[in-house]
């Protein structure tokens, strides 16, 4: 297979390539005003790469998580994990070599620039058995390695700029080629932009980034107004990874959009005046405005890492049996697997491990007794855990029924607390405090439990009523009942 991937034409039509094992070496760095088509260059860069290389994007702006779409890469919100789950992910990232968009558009500047300092100082300090090459692709790189101190504190300043000077100057042995975008040159620290050995220079008009573009160029400065003249989506590049002498080319198509808004012209609707006028008060006049579309739910980090290790869990060979895959399992082995689910249950730290780890341990203790679960899968055997979390027997109980089919459309992850839920509401018992719920949720975090609460209430699983004095209650539609409150 070969290592070179096309980003575009020349004018005189030909291809320009980039040799992917050289710039794995030698880095790459990418420069243009607002509006020039560098993120566009960097997903063309991306998409055709793919297949090739790992890749860990850093995406302060949201644009780069269609790449999930299409080619598999794991969405990483920064702005949902605290510093030590971040760091689990990068090493877990390193270590099976999963390609990820860390995006941060949820976080202000100074949050993620710390963010992304960990993230990047996490796959840094990867065990050496993990250095595999990687391609550490970040936008905006002005914001993570500032020339100069801006509204950020020093410290953070220091710990962010730390980190991308590993990433550029000591990153290649770890087998990280560090790939930064910027709109201005003079805005980014000098030592982390020089130690890139490949350029593509897109439009830039102020004469100072004008200058520093042809320097790195090796232009003559009576030629930098080339550089002014640029069109969008074309660039200047040079480099041992890209060509010996500067080349212009057109980056070519790509597959995957951006979420950005565009910047196409549309006309304002036609409408009267008092027409516009009656749209923009009738809300407030005569009703409430509608509830916001439902909010992604946060995904855990144990269960992101576990999504990363679900692949391998899956293909490792399945124990021995004489059944043939798909079979029922038998009426005894199905009681013997009942109690190893409420063992499991029964273990405090068990909705805390990550599923692949929950299902392994579960595969070896039907071994033990020389059962064969064949029939069981991974997906089956999350849903068959969450019921026995909830105390509701796996499967579930014949006086529980109704509630497992309420609970048909519940996310995996979030089905042990929607069940606990409904067996206080079906019962008529106090509302589950935070703490019962975060114990079958696998979290001690009431931020967490706070989202939870709000997702399955937008989904329309739930409906949460707080009284005066601070008293919760929940009630589900599809069975008719609500809890006790509790406070």
């Amino acid at each position: 297979m070969s290592a070179s991937v096309e980003i575009g034409v020349a004018p005189d039509g030909r291809p320009v390539t980039i040799d992917i094992k050289e710039l794995l070496a030698t880095r790459l760095l990418v420069q243009g005003n607002s509006g020039s088509g560098k993120s566009h260059l960097l997903r063309r860069l991306l998409e055709e790469s793919a297949a090739m290389v790992q890749q860990v994007v850093i995406d302060p702006e949201g644009d780069f998580v269609t790449l999930a779409d299409q080619f598999g890469h794991v969405v990483v919100d920064g702005g949902a994990y605290t510093g030590a789950e971040l760091t689990r992910l990068a090493t877990r990232i390193r270590k099976h070599r999963a390609s990820v968009v860390l995006t941060l558009d949820s976080l202000e500047v100074e949050a993620q620039m710390r963010c992304a300092a960990l993230f990047l100082s996490a796959l840094f300090d990867a065990p050496r058995e993990d250095w595999f090459p990687a391609l550490v692709i970040v936008d905006e790189a002005q914001m993570f390695a500032p020339s100069a101190a801006g509204d950020v504190t020093d410290e953070v300043r220091r710990l962010s700029l730390g980190a991308m000077t590993n990433l550029m100057c000591r990153g290649r042995k770890r087998g990280l080629a560090g790939i930064v975008a910027t709109q201005r040159l003079a805005k980014l620290a000098k030592n982390v932009a020089a130690e890139a050995s490949n350029f593509l220079m897109g439009r830039t008009f102020l004469d100072i980034d004008m200058a520093r573009a042809a320097d790195l160029l090796g232009m003559e400065r009576r030629s930098a107004e080339e550089i002014r003249d640029l069109d969008r989506g074309h660039f200047l590049g040079l480099g041992p990874a890209i060509s010996r002498r500067p080349i212009k080319v057109k980056i070519g198509p790509v597959r995957t959009g951006s979420q950005a808004v565009s910047h196409a012209m549309e006309p304002p609707p036609t409408v009267s005046s008092e027409e516009l006028h009656a749209l923009l008060h009738e809300a407030d006049a005569h009703t409430r405005a509608p509830p916001p579309a439902p909010a992604a739910p946060v995904v855990a980090a144990e269960e992101l890492i576990g999504r990363i290790e679900e692949i391998a869990a899956i293909d490792a060979p399945g124990p021995a049996s004489a059944e043939p895959a798909g079979a029922a399992v038998p009426n005894d082995s199905e009681q013997a697997i009942a109690r190893i689910f409420a063992e499991m249950a029964s273990d405090k730290e068990a909705p805390f491990r990550n599923s692949a780890a929950l299902f392994q341990d579960f595969s070896m203790r039907c071994r033990m007794q020389k059962i064969g679960v064949r029939a069981i899968g991974l997906t089956d055997f999350r849903r068959r855990f969450a019921f026995a979390l909830a105390g509701l027997g796996s499967p579930p109980d014949d006086e529980w029924a109704e509630i497992a089919q309420a609970a048909q459309d519940v996310p995996d992850d979030l089905l042990a607390p929607f069940l606990l839920l409904a067996r206080a509401a079906q019962g008529g018992e106090p509302c589950p405090e935070d703490e019962e719920l975060g114990r079958v949720y696998g979290t001690t975090s009431p931020g967490r439990i706070r989202r939870l609460l709000e997702f399955l209430e937008k989904s329309g699983f739930i409906v949460v009523r707080t009284d005066f004095s601070g008293r919760r209650s929940v009630s589900l539609p599809q069975l008719g009942t609500a809890t006790a409150p509790v406070d």
